[in-house]
Formats: C-alpha cells, structure tokens, sequence
C-alpha cells in the first residue's frame, strides 16, 4: 500500500512550490505532492514559514517534530474541520459518568492483546510464558472487570506491562537485555526501541483522531492534561502489543537490527542512529499497512485504519451507548 506518510531525516527548509511540498538540502531540492500527503516527520533541525502553515492547515497536514535526541518536540495541529459540539459536550459528561467503564476496556483489550502477541511465542516452544499467558487470562480481565476505581484499574495496567516486560528476557537475545523499563532518557537499546515506537504509535493515533470528531485532550485511562492530546495516549494502548512490539521482535530477533550497527554509540547504544530509525520506521509502517479481514465490516482493513475505527467506536458509545470494545487481534475487530 503507498504510504501518504512522508519523513524527512536531512536538514533544509521547507517551502511552497506551485502544488507541491519542496525540501531544499545541500544535494538539491526534493518535492512532495500536496494531494498525496496527510502527515509528515521532521526528524531534523528544518525551516519554514507561517505561508507553508498555512497551506498544511487548508490541507489538513499533520506535522511531527522531533528532536535531535529522538525526543518528541510537538505537533503542529490544523484548525479543526470535523467540529461536534454535541460530541464534545457528551465527550465531557462521559468523562465524569462513564470514564471508569470506558477505562476499563481499554486495560481489558491491553491484556487481550499482549496475550496474542505472547501465545505465539508460547506455541513455538517459550514454555516460560505460560504462568503470565494463564495470569492475563483469567486474572488480569477479572480484575479489570471488577475494580471500582481508576487508581486501582491504572495499578492492573501497570502490573500487565511490567510482566510483560521480564518476558523480553525470554524472546530477545541477550544484547536487548531489559532491566526495567526507563523512558527520560531511554539507557539501553530497548529502552531506546519501545520509547521510539511508543512515541511513533502516539503520533499515528494523533493523525487518525484528527480525522473523527473526538476531542484530543478528553481522555479516559490517562488524566486529563495540558501541553498533550491524552485521548491519544488512550487509544494508541490498544495497539501498542501489535504493532510497537511486534515490529521490535521482528527487527532484533531476524537481526534487522542490531545494536552494532543501528544505536550511537557515543551514548552508550541508548539511542538510535539514523540507519536505525529508518529501519525500524520501514518495518513499522510496512506493519501499520498491512491489512486483515475484519470479522465485522466483511472486508479488508489495515492496522492504521482500526486505529480510526477505535475512534469511531468510541463515538458510538459516547453518542448512541453502544459497547466500547477496542480493537482485538484475536477477534479482528
């Protein structure tokens, strides 16, 4: 599938030229078709102008910025065209009547997917697994489903990624060895991996909530906050067993990435070089593309597009009360 996602790694400016996007490098000037781009990367230092906004706004181009470190700078956001005050305001009341409810499925579809993605390596021999595999089964859903608080259901979710985490020692190889899990700054190659993946998920769920009528900063699971679009932050949970770690086993364990080669080692392999990002970005968004056969619509649909579909199951409920079920890799829907 071609990609309407566009990543520029090179220093240079970006400008207007007649219906088209042009970045201006020291080897030349590359252009990008307006038409055929929703969303765009700058993982460089990159310069344009108030008229380039302008056009990316009448557009509806979302652009990422990130920073030198990988770190995540911001967003630049068009003027909302899909406005709903009925939606927000309902977006709102659920928030205060119906967040536990709504949370809760969130943490259950975590567990449902992190249980995918582990059986598949339970079924090729990690006969370790099977205590966590057993524990997500039967106890992580029933507490998810009979807690009465958001601070406790926040404590399950936090007990499903820890566990989740001691069984890399079982599927990676011994140079991705992870002790804990440290995000500001990340201390090793896998640490440097899921923040880089989480951070690329995030901003992915950003594109595709612009294209609903939800309102970014509502959010159920994570709080409410300023400076962030937490609904995100929700929604990109979801996926993240599917198509942050699966891609990262796929690239450490078929050796596409290695810590040799794709971490700088001037900071102690906790971040990745350039050929690095690329990697891992062309396995990421080849993932992201790939399509399935949705048990519901009867038809196919890639990964990117459940991520809308979550939101507009979200909607659903909000608006009409229907069954939030987030998105099951085991179910397709």
């Amino acid at each position: 599938m071609k990609s309407d996602t566009r990543y520029i790694f090179s220093r240079g400016e970006l400008f207007q030229k007649d219906f088209s996007i042009a970045f201006r490098r020291e080897d030349g000037n590359f252009y990008l078709p307006i038409k055929d781009t929703r969303e765009l990367y700058c993982f460089n230092e990159v310069t344009l102008s108030t008229k380039l906004l302008q056009l990316f706004a009448k557009a509806g181009i979302v652009v990422h910025f990130f920073g030198y470190y990988e770190n995540y700078i911001g967003t630049f956001y068009p003027k909302e065209n899909l406005l709903s005050g009925r939606l927000i305001v309902a977006q709102a009341l659920a928030y205060k009547q119906n967040r536990l409810s709504i949370a809760r499925s969130i943490v259950k579809g975590i567990a449902k997917n992190v249980y995918f993605v582990l059986y598949h390596y339970y079924r090729h021999g990690k006969n370790d697994l099977k205590e966590f595999l057993d524990w997500l089964h039967k106890d992580a859903l029933r507490l998810a489903d009979t807690v009465t608080d958001i601070k406790r259901l926040l404590q399950i979710e936090g007990e499903i990624w820890a566990r989740f985490y001691r069984t890399f020692r079982v599927i990676l190889p011994e140079g991705f060895a992870m002790n804990r899990r440290v995000k500001r700054p990340p201390d090793n190659p896998i640490n440097a991996l899921i923040s880089f993946g989480n951070t690329m998920l995030y901003t992915k769920t950003i594109t595709e909530i612009y294209h609903t009528h939800l309102n970014q900063t509502i959010s159920f699971l994570h709080e409410p906050a300023e400076r962030r679009f937490s609904l995100s932050l929700d929604l990109s949970e979801i996926f993240k067993p599917i198509l942050v770690y699966r891609t990262i086993f796929d690239c450490v364990n078929n050796r596409k990435i290695t810590v040799e080669k794709h971490f700088d080692k001037k900071l102690n392999y906790a971040l990745l070089n350039e050929a690095g990002r690329k990697l891992f970005i062309e396995a990421f968004d080849e993932r992201l593309h790939q399509t399935f056969e949705h048990s519901t619509l009867k038809r196919r649909i890639s990964y990117k597009q459940a991520i809308r579909l979550d939101g507009y199951k979200l909607i659903k409920y909000i608006l009409e009360g229907k069954d939030f079920i987030p998105f099951s890799m085991e179910d397709k829907r």
